[in-house]
C-alpha cells in the first residue's frame, strides 16, 4: 500500500522510459548528420513511411505477418505507416526489388499518399537501394537500415553504442553514397570514359575515397574498444560463473516480455517497454528458489527475424551469456498470432552462437508469456504444440511459482545439505564449512560440533565420514 507521505521512488527502469518518451522523432525534422564517421545512412526523415514486401514462399499469412512486424519496427523508429503492400514473386528483382512496373506504381502510392521513405522488407544491395529509389524519387531504406536506427535509438551504454555504431559502419560501408541523384557523390567520377584522366574526375569519388578511409579507421578503433569492453564483461561473467549461484539467461523474441519477467522473477526495476528492442545491453539481477538456493538471472537482447548478420556481430559479446548459461528461460509472446515462427527464430540466432564455440546448447526451458492478453483458442493450440512449456502472465504474477519450481527442477544443485559432527580438533573444516556454506545450526556436543549447513557438494562428500546419524 503507497502513501502519499511517503513518496515512491522512481526505478531506475522507469527513469529510462520517461526519458525514451520524451526524445522521440518529431514529424518534419530531419535528422541529417554533418559527420560521415557518424551513421550517414540515417541522413534520412522517418515520419511517413510506405512498406514494401516480396512474398516468395509461405503462405499469404505468413507475408502478412511480415510486413506487420515491419511495420511494428517501423513504428518503434518513430515512423508514422501509411501504406503496406506486398508484391508476389518467385525472388526479389535483382534490379528494383520488386520489378519495374510494381516499382511505378510504388511511386504513384508514394505522390498519393504524401510519403517520403519507402521500407522494404528484406536486405537490399546497394545497386537495388539506387535503382528503386531513382523510380520512386524518396529515400529508400531497407529493413537492416531500420533496426539499426532503432538501435541506434535505444543504446545508452558506453558498449552498447560503441556495438551499434560498428554494425551501422559495416552496413553503411558498401552502400556509401549521397541520397538521391542530386546528392550523388559519384556523379562524374568516370563520366568522361575510362581514359577521362584529369578534369573529368569529379570530387565526388575523391570525397567518397576519403569517408571510406574514415569509416574503416572508426571501424578499426570501435573494434579495439570493444575488445577492451569485452574483457572487463568477461571478467565480471568468470566472477559469476566461479560464485555458487546458478546462471539463468532470458532469450526470447523482441517485446515478448523478458524484462517483465526479470522483474517478477528477482524483483529488479529495470526498463519495461512495449516496444521493439527496448533492452540492449543484458541486465544482471540475483533471485532465490524456493529451498534458498541462489541463481543469477541475465537478460538479453531480444532476437527477431532475418536479424541482420552485422547486429550479430557487433553484439557477440553480449550474446556470449548464452553460452555459459546452466539454464536458458525461452520467452515466448502467448499472444502473437505466429509464436512458433517466433520460437524457430531465436533458436537459430542462439545456436549459430553456440555452433561458434563448438559446445552442446545448455538446456532449455519454453515460457509462454501474455497469457493474459492472449485468446482461449491460441492458449490451447500452444498447449498441444508446447506440452513441456510453462504458461505465465509475467504482468499479473500468473504461473510464477510453477515457473520458480521448473527451473529449479532443470537446474542441478551445486551444494547439498549436510548434517554432521566435526572432531573438535579439525576446527580447519569447521571453519571451512562457514566460509563455503551456508549455517543452519550448531550446536556443540561431547563427540563435536555438530552443524547442520548447505555447502557445495565437494566439500560435502569430504564431510561425508563425519556423518550424523
Amino acid at each position: 500500500m503507497t502513501h502519499p507521505e511517503h513518496p515512491v521512488t522512481p526505478s531506475t527502469g522507469e527513469l529510462a522510459l520517461e526519458d525514451r518518451a520524451s526524445l522521440r522523432r518529431v514529424a518534419g525534422l530531419s535528422t541529417e548528420l554533418t559527420d560521415v564517421t557518424e551513421v550517414e545512412y540515417r541522413q534520412l526523415r522517418l515520419e511517413r513511411v510506405v512498406l514494401v514486401g516480396v512474398w516468395t514462399d509461405g503462405s499469404a499469412a505468413d507475408a502478412d505477418a511480415s510486413l506487420a512486424e515491419l511495420a511494428a519496427l517501423a513504428e518503434t523508429a518513430g515512423s508514422e505507416v501509411l501504406e503496406g503492400l506486398i508484391q508476389r514473386r518467385d525472388k526479389p528483382d535483382p534490379s528494383t526489388y520488386i520489378g519495374s512496373g510494381k516499382a511505378i506504381e510504388l511511386r504513384e502510392i508514394v505522390l498519393a499518399t504524401g510519403a517520403d521513405t519507402v521500407i522494404c522488407d528484406g536486405e537490399l544491395s546497394p545497386a537495388q537501394l539506387n535503382s528503386l529509389e531513382k523510380v520512386v524519387k524518396v529515400k529508400v531504406i531497407d529493413r537492416t537500415a531500420l533496426i539499426l536506427d532503432i538501435f541506434a535509438q535505444h543504446a545508452t551504454s558506453r558498449e552498447g553504442k560503441a556495438q551499434v555504431s560498428l554494425a551501422q559502419m559495416q552496413y553503411m560501408l558498401p552502400r556509401l553514397r549521397g541520397w538521391g541523384e542530386s546528392m550523388s557523390r559519384q556523379a562524374g567520377g568516370r563520366a568522361g570514359g575510362a581514359s577521362g584522366g584529369v578534369g573529368t574526375r569529379g570530387p565526388g569519388e575523391t570525397k567518397i575515397e576519403t569517408d571510406r578511409r574514415r569509416i574503416r579507421e572508426r571501424m578499426a578503433k570501435l573494434r579495439r574498444e570493444i575488445r577492451d569492453m569485452k574483457k572487463i564483461r568477461d571478467t565480471q561473467r568468470s566472477r559469476r560463473l566461479g560464485s555458487e549461484a546458478a546462471s539463468v539467461t532470458i532469450v526470447g523474441y523482441t517485446n515478448a516480455g523478458k524484462s517483465t519477467l526479470l522483474n517478477a522473477l528477482t524483483g529488479a526495476g529495470v526498463l519495461v517497454d512495449n516496444t521493439l528492442f527496448a533492452t540492449l545491453e543484458p541486465t544482471t539481477r540475483r533471485g532465490e528458489f524456493d529451498d534458498g538456493r541462489q541463481f543469477v538471472l541475465t537478460d538479453t537482447v531480444g532476437f527477431v527475424r532475418h536479424l541482420p548478420t552485422q547486429l550479430v556481430e557487433a553484439f557477440r559479446s553480449t550474446l556470449e551469456e548464452v553460452v555459459d548459461a546452466d539454464l536458458l528461460v525461452h520467452v515466448v509472446d502467448g499472444a502473437d498470432d505466429h509464436p512458433l515462427a517466433q520460437i524457430n527464430a531465436v533458436r537459430q540466432v542462439v545456436n549459430e552462437v553456440v555452433a561458434e564455440y563448438d559446445i552442446a546448447p545448455p538446456p532449455e526451458l519454453l515460457v509462454v508469456n501474455k497469457i493474459d492478453a492472449a485468446t482461449d483458442l491460441g492458449l490451447a493450440s500452444l498447449r498441444r504444440a508446447l506440452p513441456d512449456a510453462v504458461f505465465v502472465s509475467a504482468q499479473t504474477g500468473d504461473g510464477l511459482d510453477r515457473l520458480s519450481a521448473r527451473m529449479a527442477e532443470m537446474i542441478p544443485p551445486t551444494d547439498a545439505t549436510v548434517d554432521v559432527t566435526i572432531p573438535y580438533d579439525r576446527g580447519d573444516l569447521v571453519a571451512k564449512v562457514h566460509a563455503d556454506g551456508r549455517v543452519d545450526a550448531t550446536e556443540h556436543t561431547a563427540d563435536g560440533t555438530r552443524i547442520k549447513a548447505r555447502v557445495p557438494m565437494a566439500l560435502a562428500a569430504s564431510l561425508s565420514e563425519f556423518a550424523t546419524f
